[in-house]
């Protein structure tokens, strides 16, 4: 599985702690990590929450990334603003139990983090076992294990529900704000790891010719 780190500006100084904890459990499960950035606070392109969510559309869509692991100060912002988007499904996560669940329930394709709120003493070892219970078990298998068709079922009522109010994520980029579409990508490895990766020759051309 081929796994996007975001992170948004105010939380920027955080991303090598935040990327190591994802590499650190997720390599090892057989995934591969993408770091979008930010990578520090003085980063010339800056992600704001809003971005963050715009930037997951596009990756999810694209499957340039499989999942997508984001966050800002609260988590909730980022996680607002990815399911703002088509096709993206993205939990708050806190704790290793908001993980487990969602990923057993929800079996979504994003999470967000609180990386201010709650984030001090031993947080990167939160953020490893948050990390763990997403990536150690086959997602959808149900929690309690005996619910688990109505929790499938449920899931495809949710997609449905969501391609009928969504614009398709083409669509989604020529009618945002073109300014704002320009300042998710302007991330120093976003062509490098995008284009590479994209599997949507429309999404990447539109991206391009930008």
């Amino acid at each position: 599985m081929k796994i996007a780190l975001i992170t948004e500006n105010s939380q920027a100084a955080k991303n090598g702690i935040i990327h190591e904890a994802l590499t650190t459990v997720a390599e090892p499960f057989g995934h591969e990590v993408f770091n979008y950035g930010m990578y520090s606070a003085e980063d010339t392109a800056s992600l704001t929450y809003v971005m963050n969510g715009l930037l997951a559309g596009i990756l999810l869509n694209s499957k340039a990334a499989d999942f997508v692991v984001t966050g800002c100060g609260t988590g909730m912002g980022s996680m607002l603003a990815c399911n703002s988007m088509p096709g993206v499904f993205c939990g708050l996560v806190i704790d290793p139990t908001d993980a487990f669940l969602f990923n057993q329930i929800n079996a979504g394709n994003a999470i967000s983090m609180p990386y201010a709120k709650g984030f001090g003493w031993a947080a990167e070892l939160n953020l490893q076992d948050c990390y763990r219970k997403l990536f150690e078990n086959e997602p959808g298998a149900g929690y309690p294990r005996e619910r688990a068709e109505v929790m499938k079922k449920n899931r495809g009522i949710l997609t449905d529900l969501k391609n009928a109010t969504c614009h398709d994520m083409l669509t989604v980029l020529k009618n945002v704000d073109q300014d704002l579409l320009r300042s998710a990508i302007a991330g120093e490895r976003f062509a490098e790891y995008f284009y590479a990766n994209s599997q949507d020759e429309a999404i990447s051309d539109y991206l391009r010719n930008l």
